[in-house]
């Protein structure tokens, strides 16, 4: 198996992260963005190179059976074992363990002492208390203190506490994150597009216990007649062209009403499936829908994780949720490419993206908040559109918004627009700045690479920009202005080079970025820059090793305004020092042969 290049990005930042500090990492890859062989590389590497011994836990059987899979087609010739009650296996003694938690939750003694723990959906370990997961994993360390643990999920916060990761916790600092917007960009993701329901419930009614909605208060309101046979109607106008709808209710009550509806009054088969259906009844549902005999699929919280059905171009979203993660979740089953898939149809019945945003670009709730915050989104009224709350014209229906009326000082600083049909122009603070080596996807062989630059410009956001060393003419003269703009040292010969030196500090710190938005641009622009102070150019002593190939070697070369001249690496052409005139008048003259 050949891993996607951001696939192999997140197995090199877990290593680096395991070799260099002492707690434990957390590996961010959006739903339908290949966790399970990120798993499976780190699993191989461990065991073969390594002599480890691994466990991976998750929560439904799906993953568990996904991760047995792609082990499989990584390294067939390594050990793994199941341990799940689900599936009807004990397996031990393997090198690499599959396990469900609640299987053996209580039993780390058995499973025995474990190198790495791979946590599948790592949101699910609870902040405190004594759960499943903290449970066994607290059992893992006390047979072996020196046990790594490793979190992947596509969700890295929880809907009260926020991310998931802190000092205090299980998993600690998120070592590598790749985005929705980009995924789908690149060509990994599906492309989606969402519409509303015409009917709006009364969700102010609704009481709100442990930070969700109250489930049998959500099932009452949204199995009202008229809701439900709005809803089933315009799921099935919206559907004609679409080959497999997968529909999220509120209850089991709310489901089969459903189902009733579609079924009689509509005369199309809709399967329905919750906690209570027979295994076999679901493996059969789940066979006839993933090989497209069944168009319709009904659950009531069941196929949020784990269920890999690629075919799927439409969630209908029945149900409102005030969880982020949940809501990510649901609409995440339609990310998944699949031939003859052009993007997938989200019909929003519940009035989620207009209450947590696009799903690219979740918004958590302020707890600070007091409620009076604009929406990230906003509706059509003539077509029933979900679009950023930028938009002037509707871009599925051509309908005109009226001018939103402005006080002389408004309150707050606007948001943002996203995908916006406006040019906006948006300043904001950076906490971090990566660097990486970046190569086209598709791209021969001796194709010029380039430095990116991802800036974070919020919590799960980030910015990002491609500077062009290895290319010639104006892109290489744009890249050292860029360069010249943040170091005094000369700019590097490529991307290569230029990640390794702004990675050693040799680059001002980026304070600000403006973003510029336009709608069907493939990327945010960077376009302006506030920038902190240039390191000083430090004198490197003539008798130290390049810090590139280790040689002692050395060329003295003409500078560049202000310097008289420099040192580079005889072997490697990497730049040492700068040299004053005085300096490199002496020792040209010392080299002349008379």
């Amino acid at each position: 198996m050949i891993l996607r290049p951001y696939q192999r990005e997140a197995v090199d930042a877990v290593y680096e992260f395991l070799r260099t500090r002492d707690d434990n990492p957390c590996v961010v890859i959006p739903t339908a963005g290949g966790k399970t062989p990120v798993m499976a590389m780190i699993c191989r590497d461990a065991v073969q190179m390594w002599n480890g011994r691994v466990l991976i836990l998750a929560h439904v059987r799906e993953l568990l059976e996904q991760a047995a899979e792609k082990l499989h087609l990584v390294a067939p010739d390594l050990p793994v074992g199941v341990y799940s009650a689900g599936l009807k296996r004990r397996d031990l003694g393997y090198a690499v363990t599959i396990a469900g938690i609640q299987s053996v939750y209580q039993r780390a003694c058995d499973v025995g002492a474990a190198d790495l723990v791979i946590v599948d959906e790592a949101h699910l370990i609870p902040p405190d208390g004594e759960g499943m997961y903290r449970t066994f994993l607290a059992d893992m360390k006390q047979i072996n203190p020196l046990a790594r643990i490793i979190g992947l999920t596509a969700t890295p916060f929880r809907m009260k506490s926020g991310t998931i990761c802190a000092p205090d916790n299980i998993l600690n600092e998120v070592c590598f994150e790749v985005g929705v917007r980009e995924l789908i960009v690149q060509g990994y993701l599906c492309p989606l597009r969402t519409k509303a329901g015409s009917q709006r419930p009364d969700y102010d009614q609704l009481h709100v216990r442990g930070g969700e909605y109250v489930a049998g208060e959500v099932e009452d309101l949204m199995d009202a007649e008229n809701l439900v046979l709005s809803a089933c109607r315009e799921i099935v106008e919206h559907t004609q062209d679409r080959r497999s709808v997968l529909i999220f209710a509120s209850g089991v009550r709310h489901g089969e009403h459903i189902c009733r509806v579609l079924n009689g009054r509509h005369k199309v088969e809709c399967g329905f499936l919750c906690g209570e259906t027979l295994p076999f009844q679901r493996d059969e549902a789940l066979r006839r829908f993933r090989a497209g005999d069944l168009k319709f699929l009904c659950n009531v919280n069941v196929l949020t994780t784990g269920f890999d059905a690629p075919n799927i171009d439409c969630v209908a979203l029945v149900r409102p949720t005030l969880s982020p993660g949940l809501y990510y979740q649901m609409v995440g089953r339609g990310f998944r490419l699949h031939p003859g898939k052009s993007d997938c149809l989200v019909l929003d019945f519940g009035g989620n993206v207009l209450r947590h945003g696009p799903v690219d670009a979740i918004r958590l709730a302020d707890p600070e908040s007091n409620g009076n915050g604009e929406a990230p989104a906003k509706e059509c009224p003539a077509c029933h559109a979900l679009i950023a709350a930028g938009y002037a014209t509707c871009p599925e229906c051509g309908h005109e918004f009226p001018e939103r009326q402005r006080s002389k000082h408004e309150a707050t600083a606007g948001t943002e627009a996203i995908l916006s049909d406006q040019v906006t122009r948006t300043e904001y603070e950076v906490s971090e700045v990566f660097y990486a080596v970046h190569v086209k996807r598709d791209a021969p062989p001796d194709a010029p690479r380039t430095m990116r630059v991802d800036y974070r410009i919020g919590f799960n956001e980030y910015v990002s920009e491609w500077v062009c060393f290895e290319h010639q003419g104006y892109p290489r003269q744009k890249a050292e202005i860029w360069w010249r703009a943040r170091s005094d040292e000369p700019a590097p010969g490529n991307a290569e080079e230029a990640v390794e030196r702004a990675q050693a500090g040799t680059l001002a710190p980026t304070v600000a970025v403006t973003v510029e938005r336009r709608e069907g641009d493939r990327f945010d622009r960077v376009v302006a820059y506030r920038l902190g102070d240039k390191p000083e150019v430090a004198e490197t002593p003539s008798e130290s090793a390049c810090p590139g190939c280790g040689k002692t070697e050395r060329t003295l070369q003409p500078g560049k305004d202000p310097h008289a001249g420099q040192e580079v690496c005889t072997w490697c052409g990497r730049w040492l020092r700068w040299v004053s005139k005085t300096e490199y008048e002496e020792r040209m003259l010392a080299e002349v042969p008379f």
